[in-house]
């Protein structure tokens, strides 16, 4: 057995004796990451749904909040929890974590933080680059503490370069990453996409690092530095756009629902509302013109290929949508039932959680909390065969989880803890 071996067994060990009751009944040990302990330093979107992911699948996530307000997502409301002082977004984004309020502006506090993270393996932040280090919490100065913690970081647009100071929100990145402009109807102005989507993918890619980065410290015992930002994410998911333009120069452009380099893929009107048809080969274009009685657009030389039809779109598809007005979506979708080609309904938000797949597949699960009564949640995207990740507890009230902190995991005696609770350092 190696040296990296017998740290985490006696880390498990240490910590298996450590517990409550209560809290090894809220512990799966199938799941992955029990046992792997993640200090979460985190607010608003791309931190705590990277933080949630890694609690999901078994973690036990202490969110450090800020004594007073905490993170500003529990105010961004209405609506609100069962009438509550807990927004609705924010319980979407941090269950299955604990909350720990302390004063990081004083040096009792930073020296508590200190003290956790020589008990725990993980640690995410997202200040702005060099907050940390002013507070000696940096990676440098953390990493004497245990050389094996692995520290990630979300920034608005990384640790160098002509941005790297400026406050970062997902909209901002959007807009300098190129996703805005992308967006929208083509004789549209930019538009932004319905979701966060800059600060969730930034999330999961600093989610999958952090996995990656746990496998390395068990092959090598060595903890490391990670460095997320919204900004690179965004360009990141250029992907194809990206690709036009650096390969062939061409300028990305609003295409409302359709696509650059596939036609048709986008959304058609019916007679009712609205119904999205994609066909990514001849094939199935070839199926689509069958199916909707098109014969003639299988034939016409102007839409034998991709190519030709991506040249010819504006003909194509005003012809396509002046079929698909004819019937309604539901009598469109019992025709596509069994084609080739990929195709769905539009639905309202309303429609999406009344949706019988949607249903059958439990995706909602429900929680209930003491204070805040029954809350829905939607649950994990993802469905494993042995480790599935759970919804154990739902979103913490404000410090709801300081004396198990101080008093289970950093073992301060009764003393101490009404000190820094009197001191107003927690």
């Amino acid at each position: 057995m190696n040296s990296s071996t017998m740290f985490l067994c006696r880390r498990i060990c240490r910590r298996f004796y450590s517990k409550t009751i209560n809290d090894i009944q809220n512990e799966n040990p199938s799941l992955p990451l029990t046992n792997i302990r993640v200090l979460d330093l985190t607010r608003i979107i791309a931190g705590p749904f990277c933080t949630m992911l890694l609690a999901d699948l078994g973690a036990e996530v202490i969110k450090l909040e800020q004594p007073g307000s905490g993170d500003e997502a529990r105010k961004w409301g209405p609506p609100f929890i069962n009438n509550t002082d807990m927004s609705a977004y924010f319980t979407s984004i941090n269950r299955n974590k604990k909350s720990i309020c302390v004063n990081l502006k004083d040096p009792a506090g930073q020296q508590l933080v200190k003290d956790l993270v020589k008990q725990c393996d993980v640690l995410v932040e997202n200040f702005v680059p060099g907050k940390m280090d002013k507070m000696n919490l940096g990676y440098t100065n953390l990493s004497e503490i245990n050389s094996k913690l692995i520290y990630c970081s979300i920034t608005g647009f990384g640790s160098k370069g002509l941005y790297r100071n400026r406050p970062g929100y997902d909209i901002i990145a959007a807009s300098i990453g190129g996703l805005l402009h992308i967006t929208g109807n083509p004789d549209g102005p930019p538009c932004k996409v319905g979701i966060a989507s800059t600060d969730i993918s930034t999330g999961l890619y600093a989610h999958g690092a952090i996995m990656a980065a746990l496998l390395h410290r068990f092959r090598t015992g060595k903890g490391q530095k990670i460095d997320c930002n919204l900004l690179s994410t965004q360009i990141s998911m250029l992907i194809n756009v990206g690709a036009n333009y650096l390969n062939a120069g061409i300028e990305g452009k609003r295409w409302g629902t359709s696509h650059a380099n596939v036609v048709p893929h986008q959304v058609f009107k019916t007679r009712n509302g609205y119904i999205t048809i994609g066909t990514g080969s001849d094939k199935q274009y070839q199926d689509m013109c069958k199916v909707m009685n098109l014969q003639h657009l299988a034939l016409d030389p102007r839409y034998l290929t991709g190519a030709l039809r991506v040249v010819n779109r504006e003909t194509l598809c005003k012809e396509i949508e002046a079929k698909s007005m004819e019937k309604t979506t539901e009598e469109w979708l019992l025709i596509f039932q069994g084609v080739s080609f990929p195709y769905a309904q539009v639905n309202s938000i309303s429609q999406v959680f009344a949706d019988e797949h949607v249903q059958e597949i439990e995706l909602v699960k429900e929680v209930s909390h003491e204070k805040y009564g029954p809350v829905k949640i939607v649950g994990p995207a993802v469905q494993y065969s042995l480790t599935q990740p759970e919804i154990r507890t739902p979103p913490p009230t404000l410090g709801e989880n300081t004396d198990y902190v101080l008093g289970e995991i950093l073992n301060y005696d009764a003393a101490t803890i009404a000190k820094l609770k009197d001191n107003k350092i927690v």
